[in-house]
């Protein structure tokens, strides 16, 4: 029996499935608030012409190891880089300076110009920041750093300095969010979906490290699994985490999820 279109629904939503999820989201924009407040950096830059094409650059003090980067998920359709800066702690504990981007968001925009103006923020981000770059992404943000692991994305020179890409709960397989609801304002068509999926495509020669959570739902096991075995790429799953609380450690310089993101340089 084909499933309804509420149950394909479903399988991808996280929300519904998480006790008192708003919580979450609450705590992540209280938290990124405070450390914006408490830290000077170079906020709301321009890398377009789009209102939301902008970043924020904090640097730590004393010598910078490298440039960490942070890309949010929503889905490709909501959210802002602000509510995130909190998951840039960790690293910027450690001696890293951190980038966080927004983007402009769908319906406005299709994925694969989304895409597109990441690969911009990074391009820009780099010219600012000497060293490694690790680029670490969460759901839609996790498919959006995986892109940039894949040729002819990234600028030859700034892709030869990607030390390590971590897509954490990622969505590496987009043909399944065709028959989807949400499709209405992604807009993909078939052939997007296969050109912007990385589980379909072919990895740089950069270290590669698939997260997701035990507790996550079916579908995310899945996309993460794929991702993984197309790239060969290592995969963490961390007990006990959902879709919301799988990143939290990246607030924490001592956490292993830091460590392990940090581990190539």
């Amino acid at each position: 029996m084909s499933k309804t279109q509420q149950e394909l629904d479903l399988e991808y939503e996280n929300g519904s499935f998480i006790p008192n999820a708003q919580a979450y989201a609450d705590g992540w924009e209280a938290a990124s608030a405070k450390f914006r407040a408490t830290h000077d950096g170079e906020y709301d830059v321009g890398y377009g012409v789009n209102p939301r094409a902008k970043y924020d650059l904090i640097r730590p003090e004393g010598l910078i190891k490298g440039l960490y980067v942070f890309v949010h998920g929503g889905y490709w359709v909501q959210r802002h880089k602000d509510d995130w800066t909190c998951f840039g702690l960790g690293a910027y504990r450690l001696g890293w300076a951190i980038g966080h981007i927004g983007y402009p968001l769908a319906p406005e925009v299709r994925i694969s110009e989304i895409t597109s103006h990441i690969a911009q923020a990074i391009t820009d981000l780099a010219e600012r920041v000497e060293g490694p770059i690790v680029l670490v992404g969460h759901s839609a943000g996790g498919h959006l750093v995986a892109r940039m692991a894949m040729a002819s994305v990234l600028p030859s020179q700034v892709a030869k300095r990607v030390s390590h890409v971590v897509p954490i709960s990622p969505v590496s397989d987009l043909r399944p969010l065709l028959s989807l609801s949400m499709n209405d304002s992604l807009r993909l068509d078939e052939a997007e979906a296969i050109t912007e999926s990385p589980a379909l495509g072919k990895p740089l020669d950069v270290p590669v490290t698939v997260v997701v959570g035990s507790q996550e739902r079916p579908v995310f096991l899945d996309q993460a699994r794929w991702l993984a075995k197309a790239w060969d790429a290592p995969q963490v799953i961390l007990p006990g985490r959902h879709h919301f609380d799988v990143i939290e450690g990246l607030k924490s310089p001592q956490d292993p999820l830091v460590k392990r993101v940090l581990s190539y340089n």
